[in-house]
């Protein structure tokens, strides 16, 4: 039986899916939720802007972030799943690492994300869903999203 379900978001229909899965698991098991949106200011070519602009960037991606925390913390608590959420900024070691590091500071029995399921070059370049399969040690449940 799981107890503490971690679930990294990033907004996409992909992240969405696995959220779903999510919540039904929890709602089942009884298990309190936590959910984790990473930024990740590299996704958002920050390296191309002048400091005034990033700064406008990363606030933005730091509002957009908190409100889809507060839209999923409303959701998962309409369905009676205790549910927190945090909001981290991407370190040196990458998106996977974040996720990594949340998993055993909460001391989360299952990670369950989103996965594209992409072959060729994005995946020999590997994925986060991936990185975190590889090095965490608690069972992960990857959700293929609907095409």
């Amino acid at each position: 039986m799981y107890t503490h379900i971690l679930v990294p978001l990033d907004g996409s229909k992909t992240a969405e899916a696995g959220l779903r899965e999510a919540l039904a698991l929890a709602h089942d098991q009884g298990a309190a939720v936590r959910v984790l949106h990473v930024l990740d200011p590299s996704a958002a070519a920050v390296d191309m802007l002048t400091a005034a602009e990033c700064s406008s960037v990363l606030d933005a991606l730091h509002e957009q972030g908190k409100a889809l925390l507060a839209r999923v913390s409303r959701r998962a608590r309409r369905r009676g799943i205790p549910c927190d959420t945090v909001l981290r900024e991407r370190g040196e070691e990458g998106v996977a690492g974040v996720i990594l590091d949340e998993a055993a500071q909460w001391d989360c029995d299952l990670v369950v994300m989103g996965t594209h399921g992409r072959r060729g070059l994005p995946h020999m370049l590997g994925s986060t869903a991936q990185a975190v399969l590889r090095h965490t040690p608690v069972p992960v449940l990857l959700v293929r999203s609907q095409r």
